[in-house]
């Protein structure tokens, strides 16, 4: 019987790790994604009034208005930028646990054809021990 991988705790622990690593990356990437559209929405906005302002009333309600949202689009830039280095951080953190993990997965194949070979070997001896039994097995029935 082959035996267990001696590390296979230490490599779901790696596992479970990069799986949460995983779920951050992805977390991040959409808290971008959703950050961008908010900001293309917004500037899209901004480029698609077409106020004319009839008195000096309602020019500087106007005025006010574009000032207001070019600071609202400021700021989701800035949050936008932090979010991408927000990406970032997660994107390493998650390709560090790829690497922590990929390295038991190849000793634990290693292991795996190690124990396979161990256990084709032991049915060759078998299979040999059989065939060199029933051979002398016949050569004493062919002499008697």
């Amino acid at each position: 019987m082959a035996r267990q991988f001696p590390l296979a705790g230490l490599l779901r622990l790696r596992q479970l790790r990069e799986e949460e690593a995983a779920g951050s990356l992805a977390a991040a990437n959409e808290r971008l994604r959703a950050s961008r559209t908010r900001t293309d929405v917004l500037s899209d906005a901004l480029d698609g009034t077409d106020i004319s302002p009839a008195g000096s009333a309602s020019l500087y309600a106007v005025a006010a208005a574009r000032a207001s949202a070019r600071s609202m689009l400021a700021d989701l830039r800035a949050l936008e930028e932090q979010l991408q280095s927000e990406q970032g951080r997660a994107q390493d953190q998650y390709r560090a646990a790829r690497a922590a993990t990929m390295g038991l997965e190849k000793l634990e194949d290693r292991h795996r054809d190690t124990e396979a070979t161990a256990l084709i070997g032991a049915e060759q001896r078998v299979l040999d021990e059989l065939a060199s039994v029933s051979s002398a097995r016949r050569s004493a029935e062919e002499r008697a």
